[in-house]
């Protein structure tokens, strides 16, 4: 299957290695991915977050880098995107009241889209209405909120993915190998190795 044009939410503090590595993943295998921003144009930036432990009971938030934006918020057509891709952190939270961005969830939903979210990005699914009875995993902190929102939530080490359909989610960063490897797979992407080389002494 060729490729995709795929859609990426970011916002202001969403985690920096969950915003960077797919956008930049995503587009090394050969994929187009737009990333926007409510109220923000092609060109402006996302200050990101870091999210690390360190010692103390949750994680603390060290400063990432400022990820630009490729694509205007206010140009988007759903109808145009093939999937979506919702990473995690800070910005989920706030991105969650924004009813633009429900609406462009809930069409990936809706329309049974690939859909790749990680971490907290998961907020915003509960929050558009799209996880009810769906097998999905999040950051822990948000699982009860899932649970709330009806979905089986699966408690899975951070390192691993899991999938329902054209859903695939992951705790939190440690996850991208498998994530973005089952999305791939959803997508219908396939990366050759060719032929192995013989041997010689």
């Amino acid at each position: 299957m060729g490729a995709k044009k795929i859609l990426m939410i970011a916002g202001d503090y969403g985690e920096d290695l969950e915003t960077m590595v797919p956008f930049q993943a995503l587009q090394m295998v050969g994929h187009e991915v737009h990333a926007v921003c409510p109220d923000k144009k092609e060109g402006d930036t996302c200050p990101t977050a870091v999210h690390d432990f360190v010692g103390d009971q949750t994680y603390k938030e060290l400063t990432g880098h400022n990820f630009t934006l490729n694509y205007d918020f206010d140009q988007v057509n759903v109808e145009d995107y093939d999937a979506l891709v919702i990473p995690g952190g800070r910005a989920p939270e706030y991105l969650r009241l924004n009813d633009d961005v429900l609406k462009m969830v809930r069409h990936f939903v809706d329309e049974d889209k690939p859909i790749a979210a990680i971490c907290h990005g998961l907020q915003i699914m509960a929050a558009a209405g799209g996880i009810e009875g769906r097998r999905l995993t999040a950051y822990p902190a948000c699982g009860p909120e899932m649970k709330l929102a009806g979905a089986d939530y699966q408690e899975v080490p951070p390192t691993e993915a899991v999938v329902d359909g054209n859903l695939v989610t992951t705790p939190a960063w440690p996850g991208h190998q498998k994530w973005l490897a089952e999305f791939l797979k959803v997508l219908g992407t396939e990366i050759s190795h060719g032929k192995e080389l013989a041997h010689q002494d």
